[in-house]
């Protein structure tokens, strides 16, 4: 819901899903609607979003309130092939970010030489509108953002593949989903004929959780468990912590706080799984490909004071 409300159980929003909110008729032309320039889906939510709080309104979150989504078994029209949501956000970000744009593509350098066609008349209704900077938007309305989801990525403690010390054996996620159990396999990168598959690279990253996926380029599926002898899965992240905090020590043991608990396995049926920790079992000893010392003894002196 956006501009004028006055909803005592509502929360201000600072991003609504983009066919999933109320509006002004009114206002909402007066704000421009959609820009045009957007080609079938994606980005259209920042943009509305970005819009109504930047230009002049407010946007809320209303506990009360019910929206049908109505899905067609078919899509009747062409999806044309290429970069059209890429595009999309470019575009956007060019429109309304000012220069906090320069994030997107130190993330995603690839937008960097993206077309965004042309957004003159964007920037023009910006400027009728005497619209707030972006910076005002992210001082005021998402303030707490980069909390959770800071600009620059902080550097993760380890990452690359998490080969087992025994056996020679990695970990490897089989691009499972959630609920997938996590296996021993044969480390890929080994193969000279063989291309490192990312099934095996994971990121031990600053949420203090291990994701599949380069430092960069991280899925949102992380390790987690529930006690000192159940099976560690792959589980939608959360960045609460919780089952999915983990630690690795010294004694090269992954240690999951919760449980009190460390990574063991089975190298003869490749089966990994938690176990009571034991720092002489040679079956609990990991090695990360790459590791960031510093950034690892302040995660190891926090988690022990």
């Amino acid at each position: 819901m956006a501009e004028h409300v006055g909803l005592s159980a509502s929360r201000r929003s600072p991003v609504m899903a983009g066919g999933l909110f109320a509006v002004n008729r009114q206002w909402f032309w007066e704000l421009g609607g959609y820009d045009t320039g957007l080609e079938i889906w994606g980005g259209e939510q920042f943009e509305i979003s970005f819009k109504v709080w930047m230009c002049g309104g407010s946007m809320y979150d209303v506990p009360c309130s019910r929206v049908g989504h109505i899905y067609r078994k078919y899509v009747p029209y062409k999806v044309p092939s290429g970069t059209s949501l890429a595009r999309n956000l470019k575009r956007v970000a060019e429109t309304w970010m000012d220069e906090y744009t320069e994030y997107i593509y130190q993330r995603r350098p690839e937008y960097r030489h993206l077309s965004t066609g042309d957004i003159t008349a964007q920037k023009e209704l910006r400027k009728h509108l005497k619209c707030k900077d972006f910076k005002w938007y992210m001082n005021t309305v998402a303030w707490d953002l980069p909390k959770y989801y800071p600009p620059v990525e902080p550097p993760p403690a380890a990452w690359g593949e998490i080969r087992h010390v025994a056996s020679g054996l990695c970990i490897d996620s089989k691009h499972g989903s959630t609920g997938t159990e996590l296996r021993l396999d044969s480390c890929l990168k080994e193969g000279a004929e063989r291309t490192w598959a990312h099934e095996q690279i994971f990121t031990f990253g600053w949420r203090e959780d291990i994701r599949p996926g380069d430092p960069l380029h991280t899925r949102k599926f992380c390790f987690d468990a529930i006690s000192q002898n159940s099976p560690i899965t792959l589980y939608d992240c959360h960045g609460m912590k919780g089952n999915q905090h983990w630690s690795y020590r010294k004694d090269k043991s992954l240690y999951h706080l919760v449980s009190s608990g460390c990574i063991d396995c089975s190298p003869g049926d490749k089966r990994i799984f938690m176990n009571k920790c034991d720092p002489e079992s040679e079956t609990q000893q990991w090695i990360f490909q790459k590791v960031n010392a510093t950034v690892l003894d302040k995660f190891n002196s926090a988690s022990s004071s």
